[in-house]
Order: structure tokens, then sequence, then C-alpha cells
């Protein structure tokens, strides 16, 4: 399982979008990382998710923070 907050992003997506992230250049990459690790802690509603399913949480973050760009 991949330790960097990239890794872990694209480990989250789905493959057809993981693919899309990663042909983005890698500064695109680590910005949209960011923006899923907030959106981790950010939201309440993950926060219940992740003590059910913490892939799924993860996998919900990924799909918002894609949803937004």
């Amino acid at each position: 399982m991949p330790t960097d907050p990239v890794g872990r992003f694209l480990a989250a997506l789905d493959p057809e979008h993981r693919d899309a992230v990663s042909a983005k250049p890698r500064e695109e990459q680590e910005r949209l990382a960011e923006d899923w690790e907030r959106e981790l802690l950010a939201d309440t509603d993950l926060d219940t998710l992740d003590e059910l399913s913490p892939p799924a949480a993860e996998a919900e973050a990924a799909r918002r923070v894609l949803g937004d760009h």
C-alpha cells in the first residue's frame, strides 16, 4: 500500500480516474492529493464511513475532489 499522499490518492480512485490523474503533471497530482486529504479531514460524514470502511471513505473523498475539478 502506498504511503505518500499522491500514491494513496491514486489508490483510492477507480481505474479510469486513476489513469486520468496519473497522466497529469506531478504538481497537479500533488494538489489533488492535498485537496483529497483536506476532504478526508474536514467532512464529518466521511468520519462515520471511515469507521465502517476506510477504503470506502477514501474513495468517496476522491470522487468529491475530482468532482470539484
